[in-house]
């Protein structure tokens, strides 16, 4: 009967206390108790899924939790934004996108979600030149060859994107009005796909960033013809700035978003294990291997670089828009 009484008094106790401080077993848990999903709006094969896969196989060992790769492609890198906009703020869904669909599309589509409201930053990996590429079996042996024939037929050299407003449409618009030249924008989803169309045959000129390049030099399959900065990545290719396409154009952000709300001891958790990856020798040799930099800005620093980009790409819009 003591026994009884004792044990009864105990969950009592049990049950006060949880009353009291708000919290049950299942919410008493440690984040991440089962594998978090890193949705990238856009499709297989280009430099964000490549760079992922770096993230991913490393980011686990900070995080003592397995994180899946989960692509999202579709309307612009729209379909993917606004799974993770509307998930459950608890830490289990990340978005892994870039500044273009971040921050400008705000400006050109009627957006089903608020990217500055609806999102918080967790990290910032990296930022990324893109460059100018075609087949090896190109006629266009230099940038200003591509010039040439597209001042020669407006209109008729097929430029493969990755989305309208996309990482490389911005620039490549910006690039026309520079150069007064005119190409025909196909859009695809993601630069994978570009990527395809490109060596398939079914355009004459993309872009890419490092990651999506290397093997291909390797092999010889492609050509670049101009790269995008001030500063030769190639010591036999010239620079947008070398080629008359000066100005911060052609550089994309790659960073990971949490829906609003997340509690703030999760994004914390989240920030420290990319910050330890960051560190991890085993992560900085296979970023390098993929030709990428490693420049990682905390949370707090990239959410003040989005609300200046909010403004910049306002201004880039209405200036390609009203010509």
């Amino acid at each position: 009967m003591m026994k009884k009484t004792l044990k009864a008094s105990l969950t009592a106790c049990a049950l006060a206390a949880a009353a009291l401080t708000g919290t049950t077993g299942s919410a008493l848990a440690e984040y991440p108790e089962k594998p978090v999903t890193m949705v990238i709006p856009l499709g297989a094969g280009g430099s964000h899924d490549l760079n992922a896969r770096v993230i991913t196989s490393i980011l686990p060992n900070y995080l003592d939790q397995s994180v899946i790769v989960q692509l999202t492609p579709g309307a612009g890198g729209q379909k993917g934004t606004q799974e993770v906009a509307r998930a459950k703020p608890d830490g289990y869904k990340l978005l892994f996108t870039h500044n273009y669909i971040d921050m400008l599309q705000q400006y050109v589509e009627n957006l089903p979600y608020d990217p500055l409201e609806d999102f918080v930053t967790v990290a910032r990996v990296n930022y990324a030149p893109t460059s100018v590429i075609v087949p090896a079996d190109s006629p266009y042996e230099t940038f200003q060859d591509l010039v040439d024939d597209a001042k020669a037929n407006p209109g008729k050299i097929q430029m493969a994107h990755s989305g309208n407003w996309g990482a490389f449409f911005v620039p490549t618009a910006q690039m026309m009005q520079k150069l007064d030249i005119s190409l025909n924008l196909v859009p695809y989803q993601g630069g994978g796909p570009a990527l395809q169309a490109l060596l398939s045959g079914d355009a004459d000129v993309t872009m890419a960033f490092p990651s999506a390049l290397g093997e291909m030099l390797r092999a010889g399959e492609i050509r670049v013809l101009a790269t995008a900065g001030d500063k030769r990545i190639y010591d036999d290719v010239p620079t947008f700035a070398e080629v008359g396409v000066d100005g911060d154009i052609g550089f994309m952000h790659r960073f990971v978003l949490a829906p609003k709300d997340t509690p703030q001891d999760v994004i914390d958790t989240l920030a420290a294990a990319f910050e330890k990856t960051f560190e991890d020798p085993t992560f900085n040799t296979l970023m390098g291997r993929l030709g990428e930099s490693v420049d990682p800005m905390s949370g707090p620093e990239y959410e003040k670089l989005r609300a200046g980009q909010a403004e910049a790409y306002e201004n880039l819009v209405s200036d390609l828009t009203s010509q």
